[in-house]
């Protein structure tokens, strides 16, 4: 009896590899690519708060600094629709650099979406770190949240007010950052740089201790209507306000959206509100404080402004912004009203020219 002869096996390790490919390529089909390789990228929103006041403050620093030692090199950038120029000054663009590449330093999957635009080159390593902690962020905010960077956007006014800088009008200069998720204002920052003043809030976490929101009053009877308005962009806004609340009413002229935000925020007038284009970097950071501390900014339609970065960014629908809720939605019935039909009407006469 013949034994049999041991048999070779020989393994060919190509075809084990378009083996286990296959089947990983099937696995992937059938259950989606592994958690473990989705991840992505998530954020501090406690520590962008923090990165967003000293940013902005930094910011603030080039436009004082650049106003105390006349280097303003004022230049007019475009027209309003109102025919009004739009300034470009120094203060501008060193902001927008200082707060701008500050983010894209810490944080390079975030879109920051910028009044100014610069293309001279940079060199990050020129970009002094931030602190990612603040004290006062610290001591009041006691929670934090993890975003996806997908989910984030940022919107900064490096130089709120330039016609009014140029002018020396100081008191109404801010610099401005806003944070939104989902295209929702979440945190605000807003810089007063002539006045060494920050405020700040993030919606639903917590606001900074010099932030104290008025209590404007429900008005009726003999109280005066206040309603803060823009000295340079003010289109129809007072013949609108007088039409809503007849003689009953008092219409204060002041530069910059921001400064006008705060001024409704701290309570020393009733409304902010604007009935020809804004931009929405003027608006958010006011937006998210106002949301922050019980109040309301929306379009004159009564809808919230989305800042998704993939959307335009103009606000043609007017403005509207109240500390009080009540009193919001029965300015919004009035003075909505009527700034539709004093747009209809100018949209008649135009067609008729």
């Amino acid at each position: 009896m013949s034994s049999m002869a041991p048999v070779n096996v020989r393994v060919n390790p190509i075809g084990i590899l378009v083996f286990v490919g296959g089947f990983a390529i099937a696995l992937l089909y059938l259950f989606g690519m592994p958690d473990f390789f989705r991840r992505e990228q998530r954020v501090s929103m406690k520590e962008l708060l923090a990165v967003s006041i000293g940013l902005a403050q930094r910011g603030g620093l080039q436009v004082k600094e650049i106003y105390q030692k006349h280097r303003l090199g004022e230049t007019v950038k475009g027209k309003t629709k109102e025919g009004a120029d739009e300034m470009l000054t120094n203060g501008d663009l060193e902001s927008h650099r200082t707060i701008f590449y500050g983010f894209s330093k810490i944080y390079p999957s975030i879109k920051v979406v910028s009044e100014e635009h610069d293309n001279k080159p940079v060199d990050f390593n020129q970009i002094s770190p931030v602190a990612t902690k603040i004290d006062e962020v610290e001591e009041v905010i006691k929670s934090d949240q993890s975003i996806p960077v997908s989910r984030i956007a940022i919107w900064i006014d490096p130089l709120d007010a330039t016609q009014e800088y140029t002018e020396s009008l100081t008191q109404y200069v801010t610099t401005m950052v806003c944070v939104v998720v989902d295209g929702e204002p979440k945190i605000g920052v807003i810089n007063v740089p002539f006045q060494d003043e920050t405020i700040w809030a993030w919606d639903g976490y917590g606001h900074s201790k010099n932030l104290k929101p008025g209590e404007t009053t429900e008005t009726g009877g003999s109280q005066k209507h206040s309603i803060i308005v823009s000295r340079s962009h003010q289109g129809d806004v007072e013949k609108v306000a007088k039409s809503a609340f007849g003689d009953d009413v008092k219409i204060i002229t002041a530069g910059g959206a921001g400064y006008k935000s705060m001024e409704v925020i701290k309570g020393s007038v009733n409304a902010y509100t604007h009935i020809t284009l804004i931009k929405k970097w003027d608006i958010c950071a006011g937006n998210a404080i106002l949301n922050a501390v019980g109040g309301k900014m929306t379009t004159l339609d009564g809808d919230f402004i989305d800042y998704s970065p993939s959307l335009s960014v103009k606000n043609e629908r007017g403005l509207l912004a109240t500390v009080n809720s009540k009193l919001h939605y029965d300015y919004l019935d009035k003075l909505g009203e009527k700034a539709k039909e004093m747009m209809v009407a100018n949209m008649k006469n135009k067609s008729r020219r």
